[in-house]
């Protein structure tokens, strides 16, 4: 008989029947088991989801205090809004004579915008107080300071709790428009007469817009509105006077203007 021929490895069993044949297929399977066991593993890492670095969640203490510095924002603002029953800044400004008048005056105003006193009433107030020549400046100049006050106290103490809060298309596409355009987009705010003037403070405050554009255009944005009532207020007395009829049809004519802007923005959302 021949000698049995040596092999490299371990031989797989054939299986022999009855007569004689050998099953191939059952050889053919158990070359291919030990072929793959005598083959070197080597083992790929697959990146996952859990490999890329994630945003480090806030610290609870320290959104715990943004949660107190909005309270304490909101408890100053409620403040101020219910010393309102305790004295009227009217009142105040027509008591003021002397040097101090027109200090006093501009501090009440800039505290009456912080204490969500309508606009148009204290402009209307500083034209019957001082006039068209010294009412206008004056009034320019207290709406700066009080937008200058808003500013600090939002910025200060509610921005780290709110800014996590700004969901939605609408909400992130304002901010992104305050923070890349903030001089364009809150001068248009300002000069758009249905924008309450203390939301535009606090949402310019919230939001990434830069001090010193934020101030300039709203000085430049109120003048339209603010001179157009303090002349109307200093020109009360004579409604028939030119001055009285030119700057009622200006506050008319921005009061259509802002109903017919609001009813084409509530048409485009529901259609």
């Amino acid at each position: 008989m021949p000698a049995p021929q040596p092999t490299s490895g371990p031989t797989a069993p054939l299986l022999v029947h009855a007569d004689g044949d050998t099953d191939v297929r059952t050889a053919a399977t158990s070359a291919t088991t030990t072929a793959a066991d005598t083959t070197p593993a080597t083992s790929t890492v697959t990146p996952t989801a859990d490999a890329t670095p994630a945003k480090a969640a806030p610290h609870p203490r320290a959104h715990r205090h943004a949660l107190l510095r909005l309270g304490l924002l909101a408890a100053v603002l409620a403040a101020a809004a219910a010393s309102l029953l305790l004295w009227d800044p009217t009142a105040v400004l027509a008591a003021a004579t002397g040097p101090w008048r027109m200090p006093i005056a501009l501090a009440a105003y800039a505290f009456g915008t912080v204490a969500f006193l309508p606009r148009p009433a204290l402009n209307a107030g500083m034209g019957l107080l001082f006039g068209s020549l010294w009412g206008v400046p004056l009034a320019i100049a207290g709406s700066a300071l009080g937008a200058i006050v808003a500013f600090t106290l939002g910025r200060s103490l509610g921005r780290d709790a709110l800014r996590p809060l700004v969901r939605g298309k609408v909400l992130i596409e304002i901010d992104r428009r305050l923070s890349e355009q903030g001089f364009r987009s809150v001068l248009l705010v300002r000069l758009f007469p249905g924008a309450p003037f203390q939301a535009g403070n606090f949402a310019c405050a919230f939001s990434r817009v830069r001090f010193w554009p934020y101030l300039a255009a709203t000085v430049l944005g109120v003048v339209p509105t603010t001179a157009a009532y303090v002349i109307a207020g200093a020109s009360a007395s004579s409604p028939g006077s030119p001055a009285f009829l030119i700057s009622a049809s200006v506050i008319a004519a921005m009061c259509v203007f802002s109903a017919v802007s609001l009813w084409r923005a509530r048409s485009r959302r529901t259609t």
